[in-house]
C-alpha cells in the first residue's frame, strides 16, 4: 500500500486516521484521548457524555423536573457537565501527542449551548469541533470564536455548497475539513434526501469527487475531505490516496472503535460486535429524529417494524373510502375504516394487541397494552434531547412543541442509547453500527475474541489491513 502520510489537520502534523464521534457516553475521553495519543485525531462526543461523582462513579443522568422545559434545562448542564469531563480525560491521555475534536449534532437539543459551555472551560484542550445531524450553518461562528477548527458532517456535495454560500465562506480561516459521510454505509443517522433511494446505494468515490469540484471552485483544494462509512482495510481504498480528483483526504473510523480495550462499552456489546453476519445492520426510518439511522437488527428494531406492520388509516368522520365504524379507546369513541382494515384490527385485538395509538397521519397502531402504556410514560418523561422530536413532539421553540401529533411509531431515543451505554441489552436498544460491522466475524485478526488496543487497532490501519 502507499506510504500514508501525516498532513496539517488542526493546526499541527498528524496522520489522517479520525476517531468517528458516537454520541450519549460511547465515545469517551479514555478512547479519544489514546487514538491522539497513537498519532491520529481523537474525537469524544458532547451529546450527554458521563460525567462522575466526587468518588468517580459515574453520575446517573436521572430528571426531576416537572416541566419538560425544567428537564430540559437539567439535560443541557448535564451534557456540558460530561463534555468538560471527558474532554479533561481525553487530554491527560493523549499526552500531548495527535489532535482532540469534540463531537456534537446540531439537532440535538440545546446544541448550541452546549457547544459553548464546553469551549468556554475546554479551549485549551479541544483542537476542532465535528457537527452532523442538520445543516449547521452557525458552526463556523461558533468555532472561530473560540480559534478551533471546524469540520461539519455532510453526505453530499449539494449540502456543502449551501453551507458555504450561506455561512462558512465568512469564516473560512478554521475549516479544518469537511466529513463526507456516506449515507448507505455509515452508522448511526444518514443524511439520505428525499431524492436518493435508501435502497440503491451510490459510489462514494462519484460523491466525493464531486464534493472536491465545490470545493475548489471555493478555493479550498489544500482542505482535507474525510471519508466516513464503510472505511474497514486501507488498501481497499488506495486508489484515492494522491489522487488528484479527491485531494486531501483523510479516514474515519467509527465502528472499529468500539471493539478495543479503551472502549468502554459493555462487554456484551463487544462480543455481539464479533457475531455480526452481513445483512445484519438495518437501514430503517424509526428515529425520531425523522432520519434514515443504520443499526442492528435485534429485538429493539423488530418491535419497532412490528409496530408499524400493525397499522391501519382512518377518518374521524365517515367517507367513500372510510365507511365502517370502529371504536377506540377506552370510551370505544367512533372512527370509521374500511372493511377489511375492521377485520384487521378486530383480529390484531384479539391476538393481545389491544391499545391503539393515533399517528400524525391519521392511522391507528396497535400495541399491547404494557407497550401502550411504556410509549406514554416515555412521551410524557420527555427532556428535549432532540431540537424537534417526531415520538413526543418536543420542539426548541416558543411553543415548545412541533405542532403535530407525537408519534407512536417512533421511540425516546435518550432512553435507549443511555440504556445500552450503561449496561443495558443489547438485543432490546438501539444498536447504532456501520454496515461494515459484519466484517469483525470476517477479519482474521479479530480471531478467538481478539479485542485491540487503540493502539494496535491505529498500528494496524496503518499497514492498510
Amino acid at each position: 500500500m502507499k506510504t500514508l502520510n501525516p498532513f496539517m489537520i488542526s493546526g499541527t502534523e498528524t496522520l489522517p486516521l479520525i476517531e468517528g464521534g458516537k454520541g450519549v457516553a460511547v465515545s469517551t475521553g479514555l478512547s479519544s484521548g489514546a487514538w491522539a495519543a497513537a498519532g491520529g485525531v481523537g474525537t469524544f462526543s458532547g451529546v450527554n457524555a458521563d460525567s462522575f461523582k466526587d468518588d468517580g462513579n459515574i453520575l446517573p443522568q436521572t430528571y426531576s423536573g416537572r416541566t419538560r422545559k425544567e428537564r430540559h434545562e437539567e439535560l443541557v448542564k448535564y451534557a456540558i457537565d460530561g463534555g468538560i469531563a471527558q474532554a479533561q480525560i481525553a487530554h491527560d491521555t493523549r499526552s500531548g501527542a495527535g489532535r482532540l475534536h469534540v463531537n456534537v449534532l446540531w439537532e440535538m437539543g440545546g446544541a448550541e449551548r452546549v457547544l459553548h459551555g464546553i469551549m468556554e472551560k475546554c479551549g485549551d484542550m479541544v483542537h476542532g469541533v465535528t457537527c452532523g445531524a442538520g445543516m449547521p450553518y452557525r458552526l463556523a461562528e461558533i468555532a472561530t470564536q473560540y480559534g478551533i477548527y471546524y469540520y461539519p458532517i455532510i453526505s453530499s456535495a449539494r449540502a456543502f455548497r449551501a453551507l458555504w454560500k450561506r455561512a462558512y465562506h465568512k469564516c473560512s480561516e478554521y475549516l479544518g475539513g469537511v466529513v463526507y459521510e456516506d449515507p448507505w454505509l455509515a452508522g448511526g443517522h444518514n443524511g439520505l434526501s428525499n431524492s436518493e433511494d435508501p435502497l440503491t446505494p451510490e459510489d462514494p468515490y462519484v460523491r466525493v469527487v464531486a464534493l472536491r469540484k465545490v470545493m475548489n471552485e471555493a478555493g479550498l483544494k489544500d482542505v482535507p475531505i474525510v471519508m466516513a462509512g464503510g472505511v474497514w482495510w486501507l488498501d481497499e481504498w488506495e486508489g484515492w490516496l494522491d489522487n488528484p480528483d479527491v485531494g486531501p483526504i483523510c479516514f474515519q473510523f467509527g465502528t472499529r472503535p468500539l471493539l478495543t480495550q479503551e472502549s468502554e462499552i459493555s462487554a456484551q456489546w463487544k462480543k455481539r460486535l464479533l457475531t455480526l453476519d452481513p445483512g445484519d445492520i438495518m437501514l430503517n426510518k424509526f428515529s425520531p429524529t425523522g432520519f434514515y439511522s443504520s443499526a442492528v437488527k435485534n429485538d429493539f428494531i423488530e418491535e419497532l417494524a412490528q409496530r408499524s406492520g400493525h397499522q391501519i388509516s382512518y377518518s374521524p368522520e365517515p367517507s367513500e373510502a372510510h365507511d365502517t365504524p370502529l371504536g377506540i379507546g377506552a370510551r370505544k369513541r367512533e372512527v370509521f375504516v374500511t372493511a377489511e382494515d375492521k377485520t384487521l384490527a378486530d383480529s390484531w385485538v384479539s391476538k393481545g394487541r389491544t391499545d391503539s395509538l393515533k399517528t400524525p397521519d391519521s392511522t391507528l397502531v396497535y400495541v399491547s397494552s404494557d407497550k401502550a402504556a411504556e410509549i406514554r410514560a416515555d412521551q410524557t418523561a420527555c427532556m428535549g434531547c432532540l431540537s424537534a422530536c417526531q415520538f413526543s413532539n418536543w420542539a426548541e421553540n416558543e411553543k415548545g412543541s412541533t405542532g403535530r401529533k407525537a408519534d407512536p411509531r417512533s421511540f425516546c431515543i435518550q432512553k435507549t442509547l443511555q440504556n445500552i451505554a450503561h449496561d443495558g441489552k443489547v438485543d432490546q436498544e438501539l444498536m447504532f453500527a456501520g454496515h461494515n460491522a459484519y466484517r469483525f466475524a470476517q477479519d482474521p485478526w479479530y480471531k478467538d475474541g481478539f479485542v485491540p488496543t487503540v493502539k494496535e487497532l491505529v498500528d494496524r490501519i496503518r499497514t492498510g489491513q
